[in-house]
Formats: C-alpha cells, structure tokens, sequence
C-alpha cells in the first residue's frame, strides 16, 4: 500500500469515527431531554444534615483511639 492510499483510508477512518461520535451526541443530547427531571442534576437525593454541635463526649468511652490502640497500653 502506498503512503497515499494509507492517507486516504486514515482521513476515511477519520471521518467515519467524526460522524459516529457526532451520532452519539445527538442522540445523548435526545435521551437528556426525554429524561424526567425530578431533581437538579448532581445533586443526591437525600441529603443528611450534620449538625455543627459537638457530639456527647460520653459517647467516646471506652473506645480505643484508632491506629493508636487501647489508652492503658504500650505500643510494641
């Protein structure tokens, strides 16, 4: 094959990848504005609020200090 015959089926190649991507856009695009839109886009459905209060220290007893270990013991 030549170089010119290479060219050429790579500008075919080119431009069938072109109108193939160009297809699935448009057909996105559809699906998009068929889709039923019950909320904002991005955005999860429920939502959790955390409050900025403190939580109860109590809820912190006896409880080891992750990648720390127990309190009363030594590391290794």
């Amino acid at each position: 094959m030549s170089l010119q015959d290479e060219l050429t089926d790579v500008k075919r190649r080119l431009d069938d990848l072109t109108r193939t991507v160009e297809r699935l856009e448009r057909s996105l695009a559809h699906k998009r504005e068929d889709a039923p839109r019950t909320q904002p886009a991005g955005r999860p459905e429920d939502l959790v609020t955390i409050p900025d209060t403190p939580y109860d220290s109590s809820l912190w007893t006896d409880s080891d200090d992750e990648g720390l270990g127990a309190r009363d013991r030594h590391a290794p």
